[in-house]
């Protein structure tokens, strides 16, 4: 009973974000904050989850310009628990058949995110060349999931260099997000489901790194990301 209330609340917030979405986008079609609010909007349903989501964003990685953020991907409730983080100027990288996708897809679009074609490695080449392009003129910062799927509690899976090679291309820095596991922290059918902790780890420089040594920067972001999720569920699963 209560997993099916916690879906009809949802349903109805979910029209109301995209409604409110739509007059925000068309106003200012693909403004480079739009992405900001409504993953800000997003983020505050998450009560509806019945989890309390603490995001911590250190000053270090506040007004630091246009960044390429490495976030790990669980699950599809990343949309909410992970933008608390989101900050202004970010927007995100995705397929291109997403717009097709009833009512998020054009809202996906018009609120400034990028559709690349991943399908074709040639194209996905110079997908990547306009995104950096966009970074430098939009003077944008782009969330990007360097697992390329989502790890559904299987901890941190090997990363691409996609989001790595697109840091050292638009000469940014790289800041990793690490959300702690809750793949099988959530369950409709509870009313508490805890803590989960969002962190932005401090910004990691790209300038003493090049296209033939993108490998180790990966390893390295990566390692940093295996031993901060560690860190938040030692604090996430603590027993009570």
């Amino acid at each position: 009973m209560l997993k099916i209330l916690r879906i009809i609340v949802l349903i109805f917030l979910m029209i109301v974000w995209f409604l409110v979405g739509l007059v925000i986008c068309l106003a200012r079609p693909r403004h480079k904050n739009n992405v900001f609010l409504l993953g800000r909007m997003l983020n505050m349903m998450c009560p509806v989850f019945g989890v309390k989501v603490k995001s911590i964003i250190p000053d270090c990685s506040r007004n630091i310009g246009s960044v390429v953020y490495a976030v790990n991907h669980q699950s599809n409730y990343d949309i909410f628990v992970t933008t608390g983080c989101n900050l202004p100027g970010v927007v995100s990288m995705g397929k291109k058949n997403l717009v097709w996708v009833p009512f998020f897809g054009i809202l996906y679009y018009l609120s400034g995110n990028i559709l690349v074609d991943r399908a074709n490695r040639s194209r996905a080449v110079d997908s990547m060349k306009q995104v950096v392009a966009k970074i430098k003129e939009r003077g944008i910062s782009i969330w990007m999931f360097p697992e390329g799927t989502r790890s559904k509690g299987r901890g941190l899976l090997p990363f691409k260099t996609g989001a790595f090679h697109t840091a050292l291309m638009a000469e940014v820095p790289i800041v990793p997000i690490v959300c702690s596991s809750y793949a099988d922290q959530i369950d409709l059918n509870r009313w508490d489901n805890g803590e989960i902790i969002v962190e932005v780890m401090p910004p990691v420089d790209t300038k003493q790194w090049s296209r033939e040594t993108v490998k180790d920067l990966t390893e390295t972001v990566r390692n940093q990301m295996v031993q901060k999720l560690a860190e938040l569920d030692a604090i996430t699963r603590k027993p009570s």
